[in-house]
């Protein structure tokens, strides 16, 4: 007979924001179903880069894990970022540290191939609270009254899911997004990007910068250097969707072009393996502001569009949308009730910690392509900023990091 599954919330999708919801209410000891179409490990294609917004997450849930379990060699530590500008000028940025706190030699960026990070995030998740299901594809999604009913194939069984809490964590091609919202690609808040993993990159440095270059042959874009463990990289290359469309640009190409014949870069590949294909994905930037919440459903993470419009890092944003999430779902639940009005500070709160890079992203685009390559090399080689961000902001990330907690408002 075919297996009916009743649970208070329902969570599809167990990537970073999935996992992190899931981690987060087995900690507030909420029962939950998390399933997911993959089975674990898995590859996502990814820029591979965590941010302080990562270690704030999981310093929240439970601070050993950045203290004991980041020093493993699937993360790379990174001191900071290097910014190569379109004359190729290279801008160290690492914390300025005279005091020789211990808090400010703590990294500012950590690397890890997803296939690693996501298998560690998914092994965390409670199964006292969480049933767990791999494998498991939801097809269909329908609502009667005030329950959910998705239909599924679970190890190639069908399955039938009942719920009144609906959690969408599926990513940007989201199946409960495109049953509870618009999935139609604005590409004013998309951007499209390949990742190429790489060995024997010549000049990483012995800090593990970052790296990001802003080509001058390719304004509103920018390509990207992280260092990994085994002497690897992930090597990339994004760009605003609307630019691409309106010049027309073959990405996978313009990502060959700067590794082949930019002066500033192609030094860098002489001695360097190329270790796949590029493969590409679509960038759901946060700028959208897209309704992630109603008559019990949530959205998160990529699903909910909330990717850093400037960086286009992902993880951060959609664990911290995960562990905000999960409060508002143990409210739910605790209150056995499950209607919009529920939720309706939610979307306000995941977009608290990206307003300000929102802000900058919508000014840096209102600019002609010109003035937006002349803006980069002005702002990003002067000596004011980068006293600033080497002694003010990134002394900021990891104070907020590390001794912060994520306050809630409902």
């Amino acid at each position: 007979m075919q297996e009916i599954i009743h649970t208070n919330v329902c969570i599809v999708g167990a990537g970073p924001a999935g996992s992190t919801t899931s981690i987060m209410l087995g900690k507030l000891r909420i029962k939950h179903l998390i399933v997911d179409a993959a089975d674990f490990p898995r590859d996502k294609i990814c820029g591979d880069g965590l941010d302080l917004k990562v270690v704030r997450v999981l310093n929240n849930i439970d601070p050993s894990i950045i203290k004991n379990e980041f020093i493993k060699d699937e993360f790379t530590h990174s001191m900071g970022m290097c910014f190569i500008l379109p004359k190729g000028k290279h801008i160290d940025l690492m914390c300025k540290n005279e005091n020789d706190d211990a808090l400010l030699n703590q990294p500012i960026f950590y690397t890890s191939r997803r296939t690693s990070f996501d298998t560690f995030l998914f092994n965390k998740i409670d199964k006292n609270f969480a049933d767990v299901r791999t494998n498991c594809s939801v097809q269909k999604i329908s609502k009667t009254g005030e329950e959910w009913t998705l239909e599924a194939t679970y190890q190639s069984k069908k399955i039938i899911i009942k719920t009144p809490m609906l959690v969408g964590a599926d990513g940007d091609h989201s199946v409960v997004l495109k049953h509870v919202g618009d999935r139609n690609v604005n590409r004013n808040h998309y951007a499209a990007a390949l990742r190429q993993y790489w060995q024997n990159v010549d000049g990483i440095d012995d800090n593990k910068l970052i790296e990001i270059y802003f080509p001058k042959k390719y304004p509103f874009a920018y390509f990207w250097i992280f260092p990994l463990d085994n002497n690897e990289a992930n090597i990339g290359f994004g760009m605003a969707s609307y630019h691409v469309a309106k010049k027309n640009i073959n990405t996978r190409k313009a990502l060959q072009d700067i590794i082949a014949n930019d002066v500033h870069i192609r030094h860098r590949f002489k001695n360097a393996v190329a270790l796949e294909q590029p493969k590409g994905w679509g960038i759901p930037m946060s700028t959208l502001n897209r309704k992630a919440h109603g008559d019990g459903w949530l959205l998160m993470g990529d699903a909910a569009s909330m990717v850093c419009p400037n960086s286009g890092e992902g993880i951060g944003p959609a664990m911290l949308s995960g562990y905000i999430a999960a409060h508002y779902i143990k409210r739910a639940v605790d209150e056995n009730c499950f209607i919009e009005k529920m939720f309706s500070n939610y979307n306000k709160e995941i977009h608290k910690p990206l307003l300000d890079e929102e802000r900058i992203y919508r000014f840096a685009n209102a600019m002609p392509a010109s003035i937006f390559i002349k803006g980069v090399d002005a702002v990003l080689s002067s000596n004011f900023f980068k006293k600033w961000y080497t002694e003010k902001e990134m002394k900021r990330w990891l104070v907020t990091a590390y001794t912060k907690p994520i306050k809630i408002t409902y």
